[in-house]
């Protein structure tokens, strides 16, 4: 792994992006949407897990975190492997016209790698961008909060539920985040 997609510095404030495998739209239903939800939420309560934006895309996650308690990288980790079986077994509570596919999908991403012993779901890595300045903060906060408007999904950021523009609006969003400005 190259030196640039580290996170070093335990007490660093990082801009991270999980993605799906194959870039797959998975977070189109709110079943899936909210076990992210309450997933960071967990991550924060229990893991010290400290977010200061996040926006869940259909086929992504952006967020800008810390931590105060374990290296952020083990809660990463973590999280990517709970959510995993938590996304899996999601698929056995609702209808999803897409589950074979999908399963198949995860299946095969997972097959060769002794680490993954049934599906994977989420991208190796997080491309961690240590935030080293004002300006790179202010430019990676606007594009998070952005993602959406740019994608169409709404016109205005505040708008969209699954990010933390609603916080940075002065409203009640679906996680507490620490604000940065």
């Amino acid at each position: 792994m190259s030196e640039k997609y580290k996170m070093d510095d335990p007490e660093g404030i990082y801009f991270i992006t999980m993605t799906i495998i194959q870039w797959v739209d998975l977070f189109t239903r709110n079943e899936i949407k909210h076990v992210i939800v309450d997933s960071l939420k967990f991550c924060q309560k229990e893991k010290g897990l400290v977010i200061y934006s996040w926006c869940l895309m259909p086929s992504h996650l952006h967020m800008i975190v810390s931590s105060n308690e374990k290296p952020l990288s083990f809660i990463l980790r973590d999280f990517k492997k709970f959510t995993s079986k938590a996304i899996i077994e999601e698929f056995n509570h609702y209808y999803e016209s897409r589950r074979e596919w999908l399963l198949n999908m995860f299946e095969n991403a997972g097959k060769d790698l002794n680490r993954i012993k049934h599906f994977k779901v989420w991208k190796d890595g997080n491309r961690p961008k240590q935030l080293i300045s004002n300006e790179f903060m202010g430019q990676k906060l606007d594009y998070i909060h952005m993602n959406p408007v740019v994608d169409e999904v709404v016109d205005q950021a505040e708008h969209y539920l699954f990010s933390s523009a609603r916080n940075y609006a002065g409203e009640k969003g679906l996680i507490g985040v620490r604000l940065l400005i």
